[in-house]
């Protein structure tokens, strides 16, 4: 297992969870889940709160479980959310375009916490 790869992924999730759930319009502008004029509608701002909470907490987990067991189940869960958030979203975004974008980076956050469950390749448990 890479225990620094995983605590990077956790911790970076759980700052942008924490940062979307104080300014929803960090995911929605990007994910085009604004109007004409570019302004995120107060019913989305609420929506994606949860969920960026959600990422939040499982980041945190995955930054702070112990190492075994409790950091294994941590990045699955973090990999079950980034996979459940690239098939939902590539699904359902408005915009072509912003599928595909949102597939790619959530698809990527998932590899990363793949990665770091693999073996511990060069220099031992936390290599890489």
């Amino acid at each position: 297992m890479r225990v620094r790869l995983l605590r990077v992924v956790g911790v970076a999730t759980s700052v942008y969870g924490v940062a979307v759930s104080v300014v929803p319009d960090l995911l929605a502008g990007p994910s085009g889940l604004v109007d004409e004029g570019g302004r995120v509608a107060p019913a989305t701002r609420i929506s994606l709160r949860p969920l960026a909470w959600r990422d939040a907490a499982s980041g945190l987990a995955l930054a702070l479980a112990p190492e075994g067991p409790a950091l294994r189940t941590a990045a699955y869960v973090r990999i079950a959310a980034d996979l459940g958030d690239a098939v939902l979203l590539g699904l359902t975004l408005p915009d072509r375009d912003r599928r595909r974008k949102a597939v790619a980076v959530s698809v990527g956050w998932g590899a990363l916490s793949v990665l770091g469950l693999r073996g511990g390749g060069r220099g031992g448990r936390d290599g890489g």
